[in-house]
C-alpha cells in the first residue's frame, strides 16, 4: 500500500486548520455579520467618492470621515427610523390583520350562503396572527446586535476607505486565487453590490412613494406604516407591492368604504404595478440585473439572520455565494468535463 506523502499530509492539515478556524470565527461573529457587509456595501458605493476627495487635495482619514457622516444621515438614519417604526408598530399590525381576517371572514360568508359551502370556518385567526408577530419580530431585528454591528461597520469602513491600497494588496496576498480570477470577482462584486445594496431600495422607494400617494388619496388608516410594508414587499419577488395593497384595501372594505377600497385595488394593481416594470427597467439600464429566484432565496436566508437590513444583503450573499463557485469552477475545474 502506497503511503501518503507528507507534503500532502501537511497541506491537508493546514486546509482542515483553516476550515476550523473559519467555521469559528464565523459562528462567533453571526450575529455581527450585518456590520461586515454593510461595510463592504458602503465602501464599494463611497471608493469613487472617497478618490475624487483625495484627487482634490483632502487628507485621507478627513475625506473618510466626511463620507462616513454623509453616509449615517443619507442611509443609516432612514434605515433606523423604519426599522423604529416597524418595531413601534408590531401591536398595530397584529391588530390590523385581526381585523384584516375578520373582515375577510365575512366576505367569505356573504360568498359561503350564495355557494353553500364553509370556507371561513377553516381559517384560525389566532394562529395567523401569531405567525405575523412572529415574524414582524424578525423583520425589526435585535436592537442591542444591530447597534454592535454598526459599531463594527463604521470602525471597519474607516479603515478600508483610507488603507484602499493595502487592502487591495492584501487580497491579492491572502486569497488562493489568480489574478485575473480577483479582478473579475472585484468587478462583478462592485456590480452586485450596487445592485443589491442601490437597484433594488431605490425600485422599493419609488413603487412605496407611488403607493403611499394613493393611500393618502382614498383615505387609508396609517398611510406611512402600509407605505413602509408596501415597499418592502416590493423588494419581494412573488409577492410584490400587493403585500401593503391588498391588506389595505380589506380595510377600507371592513371600514365601510367600498369604492374607495375599489378604487384602491384598480391603483395598485394598474399604477403601481406597471409602474415597477418601467422603474426595474430604467434601473437595470444603469445597475446588473438581480434573477428573482436570487432574491427570493436572498430574503429567505437574509432576514433571519440580519433582521430589516436582510432584505437586502441576503440577495448580496447569494449572488456573492454564486459568483464564488463560479470562480472556483473556472480556476480549478476540468475544462474538458462540464457540468
Amino acid at each position: 500500500m502506497d503511503r501518503l506523502k507528507p507534503s500532502l499530509v501537511r497541506q491537508v492539515f493546514v486546509l482542515l486548520l483553516i476550515l476550523f478556524l473559519t467555521v469559528l470565527i464565523v459562528k462567533e461573529t453571526l450575529p455581527y455579520l450585518s456590520g461586515v457587509l454593510g461595510a463592504v456595501t458602503l465602501y464599494v458605493i463611497l471608493k469613487g467618492w472617497m478618490k475624487k476627495l483625495i484627487g482634490r487635495g483632502w487628507r485621507p482619514p478627513l475625506a473618510a470621515s466626511l463620507l462616513m457622516a454623509g453616509s449615517f444621515i443619507g442611509i443609516l438614519i432612514p434605515v433606523t427610523l423604519i426599522a423604529i417604526m416597524l418595531t413601534s408598530k408590531i401591536g398595530k399590525a397584529v391588530s390590523n390583520s385581526e381585523r384584516v381576517l375578520k373582515a375577510l371572514k365575512d366576505q367569505l360568508n356573504h360568498i359561503e350562503a350564495e355557494i353553500g359551502f364553509s370556507i371561513s370556518s377553516s381559517i384560525d385567526t389566532a394562529s395567523v396572527t401569531n405567525w405575523v408577530s412572529s415574524n414582524l419580530q424578525n423583520l425589526a431585528g435585535g436592537t442591542f446586535n444591530a447597534f454592535i454591528a454598526i459599531g463594527i461597520m463604521y470602525f471597519m469602513l474607516y479603515y478600508m476607505l483610507i488603507n484602499r491600497e493595502s487592502l487591495r494588496e492584501s487580497m491579492i496576498t491572502y486569497i488562493p486565487l489568480g489574478k485575473d480570477n480577483l479582478r473579475i470577482i472585484g468587478e462583478e462584486s462592485n456590480q452586485l453590490v450596487k445592485s443589491n445594496a442601490l437597484g433594488i431600495p431605490l425600485v422599493a422607494l419609488v413603487q412605496g412613494i407611488i403607493a403611499l400617494i394613493g393611500f393618502l388619496i382614498f383615505g387609508v388608516p396609517d398611510p406611512f406604516f402600509w407605505f413602509v410594508i408596501t415597499a418592502i414587499g416590493s423588494m419581494i419577488p412573488f409577492i410584490g407591492t400587493a403585500i401593503g395593497i391588498i391588506p389595505a384595501t380589506i380595510l377600507l372594505f371592513a371600514q365601510g368604504h367600498d369604492w374607495q377600497a375599489i378604487a384602491l385595488l384598480i391603483y395598485g394593481f394598474v399604477v403601481v404595478g406597471s409602474t415597477d416594470n418601467i422603474i426595474r427597467l430604467y434601473v437595470l439600464e444603469k445597475l446588473a440585473s438581480v434573477h428573482p429566484l436570487i432574491t427570493l432565496f436572498g430574503v429567505i436566508v437574509g432576514v433571519p439572520l440580519f433582521g430589516f437590513i436582510g432584505l437586502i444583503f441576503g440577495p448580496l450573499l447569494i449572488s456573492l455565494f454564486l459568483l464564488i463557485l463560479r470562480i472556483y469552477k473556472k480556476e480549478y475545474g476540468n475544462s474538458h468535463h462540464r457540468l
